[in-house]
C-alpha cells in the first residue's frame, strides 16, 4: 500500500465499528494508521451499550468523536450506515485520502470497494474473525491479536546501566521495524521517524525517556542501525 512521500502528508480517517471490535485494539490501530499521514478524522461508531459502557475511556483518551446511533429496530445497522456515509462523505469532500476501517464486520467490504473505486486508499484493521471478503476489499489488512504479558518488553523498557539513566521503548523499535521493515531499502529516515513518533503521540520526546534527542535514542538499540546516506541524511534500520 502507498505510504506518504517524504515531506508530504496525506489526511487519514480514522474510523472505528465499536459494535465489532474490543477497545484494546485503537492503540494498535492508530500506530498503523499513522504510517500512512496526519490523521485528520477520528471517529467512533456504536450503539449505547458499545460507545458508553465499553468505549467511552479509550474514545475519550485518544480524542475520537463518538458517533452514537440509536437502534430503532432490532437487528438493523445503523451504526454501519453512519459510518458507511460519513466515509463517502469525507472522501467527496476532500477531507480524507486514506481511509483506516477498524472492523471484523464482513459488510463493510462494500464500502471499502466503493472508497478504492474512487481512488481512496483502504487499509483494514480487524481481529483473526474477519472474512476473507473482508480482507481481500482493501488496499492492505492488519489482523489484530491480543497482546500477552511479556516479559521481554519489561525488560526493554528497563533504565539503561549509566548515569544518563536511558530508557528504551519498545514502542520505538516497533516502529522502526513498521516503517523500515515495509520499505525496499530496509530503512527509515530519522525526520521520517520522528514525525510518525509524533502523530502516534503528540507528547513524545526523547528527553522523557533519558536521550538527548532521537539520534542518541536510536543509537542505544542492540537491534536498530543508523548510517548516513550520500546526501548527509540519517538512516534508521534493523541491524
Amino acid at each position: 500500500m502507498e505510504k506518504q512521500a517524504e515531506g508530504r502528508e496525506k489526511r487519514v480517517a480514522v474510523m472505528v465499528d465499536c459494535d465489532n471490535v474490543p477497545p484494546a485494539i485503537l492503540e494498535d490501530a492508530l500506530r498503523i494508521a499513522a504510517q500512512f499521514g496526519r490523521i485528520a478524522l477520528r471517529r467512533a461508531y456504536g450503539t449505547a451499550p458499545s460507545l458508553v459502557q465499553g468505549w467511552q475511556q479509550m474514545l475519550m483518551l485518544h480524542a475520537f468523536t463518538p458517533c452514537l446511533q440509536f437502534a430503532y429496530a432490532a437487528g438493523k445497522n445503523t451504526s454501519d450506515i453512519a459510518l458507511a456515509l460519513d466515509a463517502l462523505e469525507a472522501l467527496c469532500d476532500g477531507k480524507a485520502e486514506v481511509f483506516c476501517l477498524i472492523t471484523s464486520d464482513s459488510d463493510f467490504a462494500t464500502l471499502a470497494r466503493k472508497l478504492r473505486e474512487r481512488d481512496g486508499l483502504v487499509c483494514l484493521i480487524g481481529e483473526a474473525k474477519a472474512p476473507q471478503a473482508l480482507r481481500n476489499a482493501g488496499d492492505e489488512f492488519f489482523e489484530w491479536a491480543a497482546p500477552r504479558p511479556d516479559e521481554s518488553e519489561a525488560a526493554s523498557s528497563k533504565a539503561v546501566a549509566g548515569p544518563a539513566a536511558k530508557r528504551r521503548p519498545k514502542g520505538l523499535l516497533n516502529a522502526v521495524t513498521l516503517l523500515a521493515g515495509d520499505s525496499a531499502e530496509g530503512t527509515v529516515t530519522l525526520s521520517a521517524l520522528g514525525q510518525y513518533l509524533k502523530r502516534t503521540d503528540p507528547a513524545f520526546s526523547p528527553k522523557t525517556y533519558g536521550h538527548s534527542g532521537l539520534l542518541d535514542m536510536v543509537r542505544s538499540y542492540d537491534r536498530i542501525a543508523v548510517r548516513r546516506d550520500s546526501n548527509g541524511a540519517w538512516l534508521v534500520g534493523l541491524a
